[in-house]
């Protein structure tokens, strides 16, 4: 009885077998009917959080606390964790909950969502995190960015109407000795960041990036398995926006701008 539960009610057997995907239950009944793009303030596992969209942040409650997709081990109860794309900090509130001696870079391009992350740290005292509002980038510079509001945001497609100020993300990795984890959902910069980063991966243990190919654009995920490959990863490939007939179905109903969108996760041995 209980294997035809699993086969044919999967999704809603993962989302009550643990607590925190329990909590996902109670949060979309909480907070899911807010419509999109209302900020409002939410509270879950004694945080509180500021968000400028509800259903972004019950999106980003799946995968980081339901799913757990984030989760790692290492040999340090304080390791350095490189936040790239870190949008409103429930990333954050996750990797402090995971280690809470963690020391989080936490880097964000859109300069409002970057306000609710800075007052979403200081709001739950999370010590040794640095937010830094930069689009992060191959130079250090100032770009061009598309803001979308909430986790959408982009470099690279998208009406983009503001500046905002880049840093180089490789000067950092080359200052650090060792980093324990690489988080990069930067929504289409991925392949040129990780490219300039080539040379300096090799003291990175592991690597989570989020893939964007953007319709009528060359799709470039080869290049980053190349990159990591020769760095000494093995990585494993899981879609984001699954298509039953990709054949005909060129594009996701949610995200008619991209053909293929795949989290990355690299690790060595």
């Amino acid at each position: 009885m209980l294997l035809f539960f699993k086969i044919n009610f999967r999704e809603l057997y993962h989302l009550w077998r643990t607590p925190y995907s329990r909590l996902f239950l109670w949060l979309v009944f909480r907070y899911g009917g807010s419509g999109r793009y209302r900020p409002q303030t939410v509270r879950f596992l004694g945080y509180q959080a500021e968000v400028p969209d509800a259903l972004s942040f019950l999106w980003q409650f799946k995968e980081i606390f339901a799913d757990e997709s984030y989760r790692f081990q290492t040999d340090t109860d304080a390791p350095l964790i490189y936040n790239c794309g870190a949008n409103v900090g429930v990333d954050v509130l996750y990797f402090k909950r995971l280690y809470s001696k963690a020391r989080i870079k936490a880097f964000e391009a859109d300069p409002k969502v970057a306000d609710y992350l800075r007052r979403n740290v200081a709001t739950n005292a999370l010590a040794d995190v640095e937010v830094i509002a930069e689009a992060v980038w191959t130079e250090n510079t100032t770009v061009s960015f598309a803001s979308e509001g909430a986790d959408g945001g982009s470099l690279v497609v998208g009406s983009q109407d503001i500046q905002v100020p880049a840093t180089r993300l490789r000067d950092h990795l080359a200052r650090e000795a060792s980093v324990d984890l690489l988080k990069i959902d930067i929504e289409g910069a991925e392949t040129a960041v990780i490219e300039d980063c080539a040379d300096v991966l090799r003291h990175v243990r592991h690597v989570f990036i989020e893939y964007h190919a953007y319709v009528r654009q060359p799709q470039t995920l080869q290049r980053i398995l190349e990159i990591l490959a020769q760095n000494g990863f093995r990585y494993f490939l899981r879609p984001e926006a699954d298509r039953r007939q990709p054949f005909v179905n060129r594009t996701h109903r949610q995200t008619p701008q991209m053909d293929l969108q795949v989290n990355v996760f690299a690790y060595r041995d």
